[in-house]
């Protein structure tokens, strides 16, 4: 029986840290807010959750959303993370994107730039890796704020202070040879020559 006893305390030790539990019809401390427990209690949660341990935040809050979703008026809804926190997505979303077409004119830069080396159908595959996921997480909104010759500008300056067998890069051209929709959905080999100083020409 001591066993158990000491099983179970070590159960409700873990099931309420870091929660505090009270029972129903208390008042919440300051700095606390509700959520539902079992056994007729209701776990009081952090306020500060959001900082130290956004997973469970983001089950709080998906689960208070559905109940405001059914028409439940709900208090604990911690809105100012959550607009934060959509607003976050497709920032997130336009910034992969942006770094995966930087990534893509990086290694056209290094295949035009050594175009004798043996990584060159390393390079090709890292092409097609990054022109999937770009292209997989593009959405229409993105265009208007994408600058793709400012990308291409950075992808120039990364290869100006890049050198393989101690040999700085063939001369890149001036301007991106490409656009947005070619760098997404081109076959590599096609976007290879039009780097090259026929396509580019």
């Amino acid at each position: 029986m001591r066993a158990a006893a000491v099983y179970i305390l070590l159960f409700l030790a873990v099931l309420v840290t870091p929660f505090r539990l009270r029972r129903p019809g208390a008042a919440a401390p300051q700095g606390l807010m509700e959520v539902p427990a079992s056994f007729g209690y209701n776990a009081i949660m952090p306020d500060d959750l959001y900082e130290h341990d956004v997973l469970a935040w983001s089950e709080r809050q998906a689960a208070l959303l559905r109940r405001v979703a059914r028409g439940e008026r709900v208090n604990d809804v911690d809105w100012d993370h959550v607009v934060e926190e959509i607003e976050d997505v497709g920032i997130s979303e336009l910034n992969a994107v942006y770094s995966y077409l930087r990534q893509i004119l990086v290694h056209l830069l290094k295949l035009h730039g050594w175009p004798d080396l043996e990584s060159e159908q390393h390079w090709r595959g890292e092409i097609a890796a990054f022109q999937s996921d770009a292209a997989r997480r593009f959405a229409p909104s993105m265009r208007q704020r994408i600058d793709l010759a400012k990308i291409y500008d950075q992808a120039r300056r990364q290869i100006d202070l890049t050198r393989y067998g101690g040999k700085p890069a063939l001369a890149p051209p001036a301007i991106c040879p490409v656009t947005l929709d070619e760098l997404l959905a081109t076959p590599v080999e096609d976007l290879e020559a039009a780097f090259s100083p026929a396509g580019a020409g």
